[in-house]
């Protein structure tokens, strides 16, 4: 059980400038828009970690149709923050809430944090030739 701090799937918790902070310094996000990151957390299952004084130090949303899809995107825990469990604890109790029971497919790309999500069964696309993407990698800069 991880003590001092909280996990919240309300949208009302989200603290969107601390979130904006972090996620448009990011690799995967850099230069991302604050009008861009509010549409997106609109439409899309957010997820926080917060210590007990309600400070934001993790995040994740999920973009899902809640029944066959879903998406898991712009994952973080801040460094001051890392090496307590609170990854683990965030992804376990994103991939445990109802509305994403029973999904055929739930998708993620990560640069770094493989080892974090096979502790959940996700696992390397074994036949990537399905899938096809349009990919704009610096479209924020």
């Amino acid at each position: 059980m991880i003590t001092d701090y909280q996990f919240s799937s309300d949208p009302k918790d989200m603290d969107v400038s601390a979130i904006h902070q972090f996620l448009s310094r990011s690799y995967w996000s850099e230069g991302l828009p604050m009008s861009v990151l509010q549409k997106a957390m609109k439409n899309s299952m957010c997820f926080g970690i917060f210590t007990s004084d309600r400070q934001q130090v993790g995040f994740a949303r999920m973009i899902t149709d809640k029944a066959t899809f879903a998406y898991l995107a712009d994952v973080y825990i801040l460094e001051a923050h890392r090496g307590k469990g609170l990854s683990k604890w965030l992804v376990k109790n994103i991939l445990e809430h109802p509305d994403l029971q029973g999904l055929r497919r739930i998708l993620l790309a990560t640069r770094d944090a493989h080892e974090l999500y096979a502790r959940f069964g996700f696992e390397a696309v074994q036949d990537a030739k399905p899938f096809m993407q349009i990919n704009h990698p610096n479209i924020y800069r």
